[in-house]
């Protein structure tokens, strides 16, 4: 059984042999390269640890190695004098259940023991996660009289609107719904679970009943109910969830439907156990 992995860098040269870390982190340092490779290397280990994740596969530890130049660079905006306190600002971004959590920032071992010496230790904070979404999800495009039976005490309302502008200011999130799509009954709640958490954009699993034409149905293969929580689904969300504020980028509409992509780093999921049926539609 696999416990833990490391993520190891190798430089592939022209006549196709790898070059060790030795031959060329001093260069990437030297050159100021080492914190945008640094950067990607941290960026590529998670989201391969966030791909297992996503097929089920937990558990598993994942080791980076990383420069001291890039826990140096500090981007003060000024040089601070010795004896000298500073504010910094720190943006954490974690998809989380709503709670109380303590937020530490940990240091290599060598560092510890070099700022104990000092007099300074890694800070630790508690901290409270609010819910990102607490209510309300308007939905738009949708008819109104299909989604009258699926309103659920205490979770999300469910509003039919036809102008997206006028549904984001209403609500905190907006559901990208098109006619002829009807939601599961526990469509609204897994939704609010999701944005709850922390994720800004979600989407979910459009079932195409076998009445429909077989090339939409291909079409929407990747997208069909099976499975649980993919945060590395790789093809953009169908009739989804965007929370007001979310930066989203548009995609091509995949089989006639609304698709979207989260934007930067926005933490956004595929939950293919959120369900929507996809129904022929009357001439």
């Amino acid at each position: 059984q696999v416990v833990a992995v490391e993520a190891l860098l190798r430089w592939q040269r022209a006549d196709g042999r790898f070059a060790l870390p030795g031959e060329f982190i001093g260069l990437l340092e030297e050159t100021g390269l080492i914190n945008r490779v640094g950067a990607w290397v941290l960026n590529t280990a998670c989201e391969q640890l966030a791909e297992w994740r996503g097929r089920g596969v937990h558990g598993i530890r994942m080791s980076v190695n990383v420069s001291s130049y890039q826990l140096s660079d500090t981007e003060l905006p000024r040089e601070v004098a010795p004896g000298e306190t500073v504010d910094l600002e720190l943006a954490v971004r974690a998809v989380l259940p709503p709670g109380r959590y303590r937020l530490a920032l940990d240091l290599v071992d060598e560092l510890k023991r070099w700022f104990a010496e000092v007099g300074s230790y890694a800070p630790a904070f508690d901290v409270e996660v609010a819910p990102r979404i607490e209510r309300r999800l308007a939905v738009v495009g949708a008819d109104a009289g299909a989604l009258d039976a699926q309103d659920e005490p205490g979770a999300v309302v469910a509003v039919a609107v036809a102008d997206a502008a006028a549904a984001a200011a209403e609500a905190p999130a907006v559901a990208r719904l098109a006619p002829g799509i009807v939601p599961a009954p526990d469509w609204a709640r897994l939704i609010l679970d999701a944005h709850q958490e922390g994720y800004g954009v979600v989407g979910g699993s459009i079932a195409a009943p076998s009445g429909l034409l077989r090339r939409q149905a291909a079409e929407l293969l990747a997208w069909l109910p099976g499975g649980g929580r993919n945060p590395s689904f790789t093809g953009p969300l169908l009739c989804a969830s965007v929370a007001l504020g979310a930066a989203v980028d548009e995609a091509p509409a995949v089989a006639g439907l609304p698709a979207v992509r989260a934007a930067g780093d926005e933490p956004w999921v595929y939950d293919a156990r959120i369900q929507l049926a996809r129904h022929r539609l009357r001439a």
